[in-house]
């Protein structure tokens, strides 16, 4: 599987393609490098920042034993290196303190929320009505951290405010965003990440993104507003329909179509970029239907976070390969420069996963010139 290096050299050098090809083949890492292993995601990612700019990348997966990439600790400090040549300085983040905490009932910090560089994660509760059955969605493994024992089920709101104010005063956490796997209640578990982010807003003053499935009653979209989400995140994953039904069914009986309606009240209630989704690039989606879909949303006022499948180890596509970074960075130019047009840029976004950036190298595309992603990096002989 070396092959899947050698297309690296066919094109530029600029960050956009390294933070693209760092995405798709992983790194390997020679030590002293923390991330995440399993669970709701980001799944097998290590964060870094490289040249500046926020990353995560596929660091234990059996595929990255053949990428070109090293990330390795250097005389002057840490290195990303492809095929034995420096191509990027990187910064390596130090273990968070707030790790190191736990609550006055013994809970430890990390089991309640991950510090993913600079932003505070949780998926507050960490169970999903899919989970086990015909409609689990194949990409997920929400409950393999559960089982594991790296989190615990349900996540209190006192929980997660004590942790919040803990990450923002020793590890500059600037962000939190909640997840939740989905509910049986109409509201799909979004009130319930209200009453989190009440907590959170009324400790520490931090912004928060709520991340959940459209609720049968839209109405609820402006009851977690008031209680102090910032900004929202409803996930279509693939506006592929076959593919969505595929990966998804529950997703798939919602409709693309349903998303859409969702949105449109989100963006009326949280304002216009303050409303994302995921789009995953890699499994088997049309590339024009995802673009135009794209370009649809941004039109109404919603953020495509566009990143290319991060198989999670143990759930229903391990064993699958990201997708060819030439594919996924065909998409980004397509889409980052419609974003830009439209005023709906990550620069905008508050809080959460099209704030940080890290899972997705979209940004790197949201320039109308020659800039970010078409900089070039010098590449520089290791010793």
């Amino acid at each position: 599987m070396a092959t899947r290096g050698d297309a690296m050299g066919r094109h530029d050098r600029g960050l956009g393609s390294v933070l693209s090809e760092l995405q798709s083949y992983g790194a390997r890492v020679e030590r002293g490098v923390g991330g995440r292993r399993s669970g709701a995601g980001p799944a097998d990612a290590g964060m870094i920042w490289v040249e500046d700019t926020p990353v995560t990348f596929p660091f234990t997966a059996e595929y990255v034993t053949d990428s070109p990439f090293v990330l390795r600790e250097g005389d002057d400090g840490w290195e990303l290196l492809r095929d034995g040549q420096r191509v990027a300085a990187a910064t390596v983040p130090p273990r968070p303190r707030i790790y190191d905490l736990q609550t006055a009932d013994g809970v430890p910090y990390w089991q309640i929320a991950l510090l993913h560089l600079d932003s505070l994660a949780s998926t507050v509760i960490q169970t999903c009505m899919h989970w086990g059955t015909d409609d689990q969605c194949t990409f997920c493994g929400i409950e393999l951290s559960l089982e594991a024992g790296a989190t615990i089920p349900v996540k209190r709101p006192e929980q997660l405010a004590e942790v919040a104010v803990a990450a923002r005063d020793l590890d500059g956490a600037v962000d939190v965003t909640l997840t939740t796997g989905t509910t049986r209640g109409a509201d799909k578990g979004a009130l319930y990440l209200g009453r989190c982010a009440r907590a959170i807003k009324e400790a520490s003053g931090l912004p928060v993104q709520a991340q959940f499935e459209p609720p049968d009653d839209l109405g609820v979209l402006e009851t977690v507003k008031r209680m102090g989400v910032d900004v929202v995140g409803m996930h279509v994953e693939s506006f592929d329909e076959d593919v969505l039904a595929r990966v998804a069914p529950p997703k798939a009986r919602t409709g693309i179509d349903g998303y859409f309606r969702a949105w449109e009240r989100a963006v009326e209630v949280f304002g216009k970029g303050q409303v994302s989704t995921y789009v995953i690039l890699g499994m088997g989606e049309d590339p024009d239907t995802t673009v135009d879909a794209c370009k649809r949303a941004v039109d109404i006022g919603v953020y495509p976070f566009v990143v290319p499948l991060r198989p999670v180890p143990g759930s229903l596509m391990d064993g699958w390969l990201p997708p060819e970074p030439e594919y996924v960075e065909s998409l980004y130019r397509r889409i980052g420069p419609y974003v830009v047009s439209r005023g709906v840029g990550s620069w905008n976004v508050t809080a959460g996963c099209a704030r940080c950036q890290a899972c997705s190298a979209l940004s790197a595309f949201e320039e109308t010139g020659d800039d970010v992603a078409a900089r070039q990096l010098p590449v520089l002989q290791a010793d």
